[in-house]
């Protein structure tokens, strides 16, 4: 019965043109749920990394030569709509600094590289089919990179499994709605399935950067790639101190001396006060990735053309605004994951300024202020006077969850950040660019109108409204 049921998944995959190696992936993932697996990482499984090398004191600070530049190529993740914070166009589409979309400063990045190096390094976009022909269609503004489908990595989608049969989900009134993203582990399969791995490859091409497309603190460092080829690693992640506003993301930790990486969702819920314990899980992943290509071509060959990653299982309905509706089962992978596959994996604490995501509109108000700098070469990175540590942004969430609603919030220009520790609101709050914040500031406004907080300097105070 088992096989039968995958049999079913199998033919949905083909004939949705799903390749070989996304179907060996799926049928991985799949068998772990047959097998009970949650790919839950209880605290008492796992110990805590307490110590990693230093990217500003390992002597990595020496750049890389114009050979080694030459044998790299940068890849941007950007399959992301970003609707949790009411978008229906490609997160990277949204205008994050000085009038400037994710993408628009990414080319920038990659056309500024080009230039200071004289190498014409590759680069590529890993869309979704929800992010493909809005992205390509932007991408023309920038003819330099080269034409928009030859930079296009393509992600996979999988089925939705039903969560009581364990058949493949079936919606008729919105057949698309049984499908979904398989999370950016499908970086690997789309890398085989699409044969970009062997024309990468095949064009001498050996070390790759990953990177998401909505952190802009995340350029080709150089000596970071020295660093890398000079280690003869096969996998390298870079990791972040946690804070307190990194306590809910996922963290490095280690299982019989191999690292390994857990996210929220392979948690338990017993065990979250120790997840968010920054004291005893020191370290993030920033999701940039370096990886040796040829390493993980032998990988790949070793097991048969899979990266066996730890499966997520996310428990959803079939359609996600509809909670009646049959209950599903999303499996995911995530591409960090695959610090656990390669033995001679390693990490690396890089400084902050190479991880300034967003992921709410809080992270974006803090972006869009003075606490973040866009810097010539086009990176956003924490103001030096922020000493590494991001301000702790805390935007009232039924007042301010959409980018429509901050938008609003910011008509007259985006308050001083760049002294304050955290901000939090409650109700509905407009600011200006005349308001400096410091230390830390909750405003309050009680009244269902929105209130403009008024001109002036805020420090370590609580303010009510109107």
């Amino acid at each position: 019965m088992a096989n039968n049921r995958f049999d079913e998944f199998e033919t949905l995959l083909r004939n949705a043109q799903m390749g070989a190696a996304l179907i060996r992936a799926f049928q991985h993932s799949y068998e772990a749920l047959q097998s009970g697996q949650t790919g839950m990482l209880p605290e008492a499984t796992i110990q805590p990394v307490t110590e990693l090398p230093r990217l500003d004191s390992t002597g990595a600070r020496r750049p890389a030569s114009a050979g080694l530049l030459a044998r790299v190529a940068i890849l941007k993740l950007n399959g992301g709509l970003g609707t949790s914070m009411g978008l229906e166009g490609p997160k990277a589409l949204l205008s994050v600094k000085n009038g400037l979309s994710f993408l628009d400063i990414i080319a920038r990045q990659i056309l500024q590289a080009r230039q200071q190096s004289g190498i014409r390094l590759p680069f590529l976009l890993m869309n979704s089919f929800s992010t493909s022909t809005p992205t390509l269609e932007w991408l023309k503004r920038y003819p330099e990179l080269g034409a928009p489908a030859d930079v296009e990595l393509m992600q996979n989608r999988i089925p939705k499994v039903d969560a009581q049969s364990l058949r493949p989900a079936r919606w008729p009134a919105n057949p698309t709605l049984e499908w979904c993203p398989p999370g950016h582990g499908d970086l690997y399969p789309s890398l085989v399935g699409s044969g970009w791995l062997d024309r990468l490859l095949d064009q001498g091409i050996r070390f790759l950067f990953v990177s998401n497309a909505d952190n802009l603190g995340a350029t080709l460092d150089p000596a970071l790639l020295q660093h890398f080829a000079t280690s003869d690693q096969s996998f390298l992640m870079e990791v972040c101190e946690r804070s307190a506003a990194d306590r809910k993301g996922g963290h490095l930790a280690q299982r019989h001396g191999q690292l390994l990486l857990r996210e929220s969702a392979q948690c338990p819920d017993a065990d979250q006060p120790s997840f968010q314990d920054i004291a005893r899980h020191r370290f993030f992943n920033t999701n940039n990735l370096w990886l040796r290509l040829d390493r993980l071509q032998a990988l790949l060959d070793r097991n048969d053309g899979l990266i066996p990653l730890p499966v997520i299982r996310n428990c959803k309905t079939v359609d996600p605004r509809d909670p009646t509706s049959p209950k599903v089962f999303q499996l995911e992978t995530a591409m960090g994951a695959a610090i656990e596959c390669f033995p001679d994996a390693a990490a690396i604490v890089v400084p902050r300024s190479r991880f300034a995501p967003v992921k709410t509109t809080s992270d974006l108000l803090a972006v869009r202020s003075d606490a973040y700098d866009l810097t010539d070469d086009y990176r956003v990175s924490l103001n030096t006077a922020r000493h590494g540590i991001p301000p702790a942004v805390d935007l009232d969430p039924v007042h301010c969850k959409q980018v429509d609603q901050l938008d609003a919030g910011l008509a007259a220009g985006v308050p001083s950040l760049k002294d304050c520790s955290s901000l939090k609101t409650k109700g509905p709050v407009h600011f200006s660019d005349r308001n400096v914040f410091q230390g830390s500031v909750t405003i309050t406004n009680t009244s269902p109108s929105p209130a403009l907080v008024p001109a002036g300097t805020y420090q370590d105070t609580a303010v009510s409204l109107p």
